[in-house]
């Protein structure tokens, strides 16, 4: 489980401090919930976040635990290091937001014929309560070669999950190489 403290101030000053000492800053929300400002280790973090199985992961913030989900966060634009993380509470049986990884299945027929997968999303978002979310989309890319596409509308529907995006948008194809 991610440990993490409150930081205690949230200005410029203090942020710059955490992050010296090697710390990520974070904040955390959920729907009816008080937000709070966190800071976690950078390190268990990012081991925490890579070797998660499922969406959301547990945190323990001052003693009290908590489910997560990360939203969003914010990256140096050079050193492409951490500098924030908006993290959102997954409360049960509460209908959210929340963006699922799409995985391609398969090897795709284009490839013979150079072509390669261009995964153009590579999270979609969905609205559902989080014990019906999904861990990842799986798209079989097989029977696919050069120039098709795979749109949100050609994907199997998910009992009690709504894909929020645009049916028309193209989610995997398979692009000619340069």
């Amino acid at each position: 489980m991610l440990e993490g403290i409150i930081r205690e101030s949230i200005g410029k000053k203090g942020t710059k401090a955490l992050r010296r000492d090697g710390y990520l800053v974070a904040n955390i929300y959920g729907k009816g919930l008080e937000n709070i400002h966190a800071a976690f280790k950078m390190n268990e973090y990012i081991r925490t976040v890579r070797k998660k199985e499922t969406l959301a992961f547990p945190v323990s913030i001052d003693g009290k635990e908590m489910n997560v989900v990360v939203q969003s966060y914010e990256a140096h634009p050079v050193t492409s290091l951490l500098l924030h993380v908006d993290l959102m509470v997954a409360q049960p049986g509460v209908v959210t937001h929340y963006h699922v990884p799409v995985v391609p299945q398969g090897e795709a027929f284009g490839l013979k014929n150079k072509g390669l997968v261009n995964i153009s999303k590579p999270r979609l978002r969905v609205k559902a309560a989080i014990e019906n979310v999904p861990n990842s989309i799986n798209i079989d890319v097989t029977p696919m070669d050069l120039g098709d596409s795979r749109l949100i509308r050609d994907l199997a529907l998910i009992e009690n999950v709504k894909f929020t995006d645009s049916d028309r948008v193209a989610v995997v194809s398979i692009i000619k190489a340069k």
